[in-house]
């Protein structure tokens, strides 16, 4: 299923309440405590989160920041998360760590879940102008960037961002729904049909997707097909936002009531 929001790296898998599990034993390098500080932050927030606060205090730098921000993302806590990853981000800048770059991305991805879609601009400009983001993470942080310029209503910025976008995150359909959501917005019918093929492709089971492809059929005046769509939308996620769309959209076609 598409989330309406994707964290980079470590911070995609959702959370997971779990028992904290004793460690074998003390990870023998800085690098190792942090993946196994990762690996609970997905399994336990809470409990990474007062682990990393501890690293932290201890001297753990930006790795023991990095943790704590993806804890508090697994518990929804965006604001937090993305102060965490913003001093991680300036951490790392100064010990001239290419990571930097990475943070800054989870940052704002973080603040684009907090509804700050500013901070959440300057925080994926820092990302992307460090130079250092390649392939899916660089995708990932211009569609993100993409989304702050729709809020601003800069059409144009999203669009030449969603056009990396699709190219470096390829393999991921929001950047396909996106990109045909915003080429229907700009009446470019083409663009919107070729993408949002690409994204059915790659994620036909989800009901954002099969949303939108009835809202591009129904501006091609595909009857059948925007029906077909939205059916399918309502079908697979009824109780969703998409779906309670998609049986709204629906209603234009219901018979009239006679007296």
């Amino acid at each position: 299923m598409i989330l309406p929001l994707l964290l980079l790296a470590a911070v995609q898998s959702p959370a997971v309440q779990s028992p904290a599990v004793p460690p074998a034993g003390p990870p023998s390098t800085a690098e190792e405590r942090s993946a196994r500080c990762l690996d609970q932050a997905t399994k336990n927030p809470a409990a990474a989160a007062e682990e990393a606060g501890r690293w932290h205090l201890a001297g753990g730098g930006f790795l023991a920041q990095q943790c704590l921000g993806v804890a508090y993302t697994n518990n929804e806590k965006w604001s937090a998360a993305a102060a965490e990853f913003e001093s991680a981000a300036r951490a790392a800048e100064l010990a001239k760590d290419r990571r930097a770059a990475l943070y800054w991305a989870q940052g704002g991805n973080a603040w684009l879940a907090a509804k700050e879609p500013g901070k959440a601009r300057a925080a994926l400009d820092a990302a992307l102008a460090a130079g250092t983001l390649t392939g899916l993470q660089r995708g990932e942080a211009y569609l993100d960037r993409a989304r702050t310029q729709v809020a601003s209503k800069d059409l144009a910025g999203a669009r030449s961002d969603l056009d990396q976008a699709v190219i470096d995150a390829a393999t991921d359909p929001l950047a396909w729904l996106l990109s045909a959501t915003l080429a229907r917005r700009m009446d470019d019918l083409p663009r919107a049909k070729k993408d949002i093929t690409e994204a059915l492709r790659l994620s036909g089971d989800d009901a954002s997707v099969q949303l939108e492809a009835g809202n591009i059929a129904a501006l091609a005046g595909d009857e059948a097909g925007a029906k077909a769509a939205w059916n399918q939308a309502v079908a697979i996620a009824p109780q969703d936002e998409a779906g309670i769309a998609a049986k709204a959209a629906l209603m234009q076609f219901a018979p009239p009531i006679t007296p």
